[in-house]
């Protein structure tokens, strides 16, 4: 059935429409002017200012200062080994607490959540995190200290866990009656119905690997398992860029060093940006199946 708008809908459609246009301008421009100064010539990008629309003297040879550079392709292994077992990680072990916490009889059910829950509004400081990581650990420049601190975000484990209570009692008790245990029932029942939530842990925590340098910059010193987010560190905030721009000449290392920090943006942030539109449709799903009640 067709209903008919009146007029002050119409206006406020086309308002709508114009002010999201807008925004969506706002948002995306800052990410093309990279974009752009990335293939632009060096020489052409000194002294450059204002809205660039389109590269100045196409260029690709800041990209390729940046991938001969062996900082970054060791960066990018360090990075993907930790956004892949570092996720993997942290999506098991939430499940796991968030099925044992949405389970109606379970004892101490009340007092675990309180004790969770404190976490998200007190911590124990960033000194006795170090010298716990650093010293009683013994994870300097270990991976690991940069995986196991984090394994469970309390929010995330909120939210897996008012999903799986969604998840109809019934089901579960189906199961135990033909024999299934608990972890039979969290790995062969919950988790496949909880595929929307399970893609939401798996962006959440994903990125957070991907785009983490705090903790790294403090536990991690040797530069042979630096991640990329600390290599991306030294070329934007330091301005290390002699490894890649040994073969230039002294006057030509300014101009090249602009469009390689651009470049490196790019190279850094491209792999999580395509990777996004593959689970975006699971998002908003999971989002509203744990956001329905506590």
């Amino acid at each position: 059935m067709n209903i008919k708008r009146t007029t002050g809908e119409k206006v406020f459609s086309i308002c709508n429409g114009i002010i999201m246009i807008l925004m969506m301008v706002i948002m995306l421009y800052p990410f093309y002017y990279v974009i752009v100064c990335s293939l632009s010539n060096s020489s052409e990008l000194i002294g450059q200012k204002g809205i660039m629309l389109w590269p100045k003297g196409f260029s690709l040879n800041a990209y390729k200062y940046v991938l001969r550079n062996p900082n970054v392709m060791t960066g990018y292994r360090t990075t993907l080994f930790l956004v892949t077992f570092g996720t993997a990680l942290n999506v098991f072990i939430t499940s796991l607490a968030a099925y044992i916490l949405s389970r109606p009889k379970f004892a101490i059910k009340n007092l675990m959540l309180s004790m969770i829950i404190i976490t998200m509004f007190f911590s124990g400081g960033m000194i006795p995190k170090f010298l716990l990581i650093y010293n009683t650990l013994g994870l300097k420049n270990n991976l690991l200290a940069l995986i196991l601190p984090g394994t469970i975000v309390t929010w995330n484990l909120m939210i897996m866990k008012t999903n799986f209570q969604a998840i109809p009692s019934s089901l579960i008790e189906s199961a135990k009656i033909d024999g299934a245990n608990d972890f039979t029932i969290l790995f062969r029942i919950v988790m496949p119905l909880s595929l929307s939530v399970i893609s939401v842990m798996i962006l959440f925590y994903g990125v957070g690997h991907w785009n983490s340098w705090f903790d790294a910059m403090l536990y991690i010193r040797k530069r042979e398992v630096f991640p990329l987010s600390l290599i991306l560190r030294e070329i934007l905030v330091l301005s290390n860029m002699q490894d890649m721009t040994g073969g230039a000449g002294i006057d030509d290392r300014f101009a090249i060093g602009k469009s390689i920090q651009y470049a490196t943006i790019i190279v850094a942030t491209l792999p999580i940006l395509l990777v996004y539109p593959f689970i975006q449709k699971y998002f908003v799903k999971g989002m509203m199946i744990g956001a329905i009640k506590g």
